[in-house]
Order: C-alpha cells, then structure tokens, then sequence
C-alpha cells in the first residue's frame, strides 16, 4: 500500500480506541486482499460485519434492475402505481426520477430542514445512540409527504434524496408481493450469493460502533420501516467486494442498467442508484454513513478492479478509497497488498 494512503489511513485511525478500518480490493480473477487497522496500525484480520449505509441504494437499484429485466416494473412506472389511495389528479415522480434523485423531494426529508441540521451536528459531534433511528416514517407519514409535495412532471436537478430511494424501495417490496426486507434478503443471498448481507442490524452479529468520545453506542435498531431501503443494509468487507466484482463483469446482465448513464448534470452523473465518475464513467461508487459507520465501495469496470472502506466511526472514507483506487488503476496490482 502506497506511503501516502498509510499516512491517510494512520490520521483516519488517531485516537479512536475502538476502530476497526477494514480497506480492501478485488480483482477480475475473484482475487481479494483485506487488511484491518487499529489506532495504532495494523490488526489481526476479521470479517467484521458493518452498517453500509447508503450503498444500500445500489443493492435498492440492482433489484429493482431484476424486476425491470423480468417485465415487472418500469422505469417510467409512477410511484402512484404501488402505493393506493394517492390523488390521481396530482403528479407522482417516476421511478426512474427517484433511482436518480431527479424527482423534486427535498434532501432533508422525511424531516424538516431544521430537524436535519440538528441531527447532523449531533453525528458530527456525537453519534446517534443505539436503537434511536432517525428517519423512520410509517405508511401514513409516506403517503402524506407524498401528497403535501405537489411536484411538476419534468427532471429536477439532482439532489441526493433519502426518501426518493426509500420509495423506489417500497415499489419493488410491492412487486415481489413479499416486502422490502424479505425480497432483498433473498436477493442478497440466493442471487448474489452473500452469505453475510442482510437488512437490518444483528446485536450479535454487528460490530458496535463508536463516537468521537470512545462512546459504544452500538448499532440503529432498524424497525421494519419504510426509509429502509435507502440505507439499512449490513455487510461485509468480503461481501462488497464480491458484490463490486459481480457489477464490475456484469454476471448478472440486469446490473448493466444500473450502470448506464440516466442523468448527465452538473453537479454529477447517475446510473440507477450508483454515481459514477464524470471523467470516466467506467468508474462507479457510493459512499454510506449512519450514526456510528462509514463506508466507500467504488469499481472500475474498465480495468476491472474495485475497492471498499468500512469503519465504525463516522470519518470520510472516500479520500482512502479513492487513493487506493489510483493506485490500483496505475499499477495493475491490488494496492492493499
């Protein structure tokens, strides 16, 4: 691993007691290379299992990808067609403007702009405690949103959307006819083999994670809530990078809709749930955050190779991903050996 990253990964990991920052890489051949870091630098190896965040939202996009390619839903289908007793005189975002974040909603919802201010200076400076979970909504909170935001039928400019993925989400429990959780839970498992991916937080299985005061504050306590599918996956760093290494050769060839440009702007482009790079758009990524964790997964289909950042504190991982990227583009070689 390059000096440079060592030294990224070495201020990432300063006293902070209790972190385990999992880096590694996979290539084309299936080949991983894993490391942990400790606060004081490299640990013993361990498959920890981490919150993700919102690389949830690619895993939202790649099933709702499977159903597209199985003629069960649409990308122009409006989010009205799965969710009854919506006003049909009023306009719906379509699912393709909220797998883009080009549907209208506000950043901040399902809470006001106050209440998401407040609860990122409370990440910031503390974490969010075990079992509280911010953005739970119920189906009539869901429906009232939807109804209170009168949106135009035309493509907003991007803004990152929590609840736009948290419906697209819902749509694609509707089709299944099994829910959210269980369709993903399948998915993961059976179609995507991980063994260790699943909605959700296990108090035995999840690695706890910690505040910038050394505080376990263990894990959010995910209720079976309709924000879900915008960020509540659990994973493995093994996993991710199975799963990068699927995207990256597209053994699955619904994934390649994923990875189509849907949105050319300014600010970035999109494919269905993943942003890719706008030099090249070869390359896809999503970082992930929540109360306690930190996550980077990025690929490069090109060159076939990805790469993935898991702590268990909140930090930006994107820097170390990125550099471990690079390095990985510009030798050929899996750059955590």
């Amino acid at each position: 691993m390059a000096g440079k990253t060592l030294e990224m990964i070495g201020k990432a990991c300063k006293d902070k007691k209790h972190i385990k920052l999992t880096v590694g890489a996979i290539n084309a051949d299936g080949k991983q290379s894993i490391k942990v870091f400790g606060e004081n630098g490299q640990i013993e190896n361990k498959d920890y299992i981490y919150e993700i965040g919102s690389i949830t939202k690619t895993f939202t996009a790649s099933l709702f990808a499977k159903y597209f390619s199985e003629g069960k839903i649409s990308l122009d289908d409006s989010i009205s067609k799965y969710i009854n007793g919506l006003d049909s005189e009023q306009y719906h975002p379509t699912l393709r403007r909220l797998a883009t974040h080009t549907a209208g909603y506000s950043g901040s919802l399902p809470l006001t702009g106050k209440e998401m201010v407040e609860l990122m200076f409370e990440m910031m400076l503390g974490g969010r405690k075990q079992g509280v979970f911010p953005f739970d909504v119920n189906f009539g909170e869901m429906k009232r949103i939807l109804k209170e935001n009168k949106l135009e039928d035309k493509d907003y400019p991007w803004q990152y959307s929590n609840f736009g993925m948290a419906l697209l989400g819902y749509a694609v429990g509707e089709v299944s006819g099994k829910g959210y959780h269980e369709s993903m839970n399948e998915f993961c498992a059976e179609d995507l083999g991980l063994k260790n991916t699943y909605t959700g937080t296990c108090a035995h299985k999840n690695l706890h994670g910690f505040n910038r005061k050394n505080q376990n504050i263990g894990n959010w306590i995910w209720s079976k809530d309709y924000m879900a599918p915008a960020g509540d996956i659990s994973s493995t760093a093994a996993d991710l990078l199975e799963y990068a290494r699927i995207n990256m050769l597209e053994e699955k060839p619904y994934l390649a809709l994923c990875h189509q440009k849907h949105l050319d702007s300014r600010r970035c482009d999109m494919g269905l749930g993943w942003i890719l790079d706008r030099k090249n758009n070869n390359v896809l990524w999503h970082s992930g955050g929540t109360g306690a964790f930190s996550s980077y997964l990025a690929l490069d289909k090109e060159k076939k190779l990805a790469v993935v950042v898991l702590a268990n504190y909140r930090m930006m991982p994107d820097r170390i991903g990125s550099s471990i990227l690079k390095n990985q583009q510009r030798k050929g070689v899996l750059a955590v050996d």
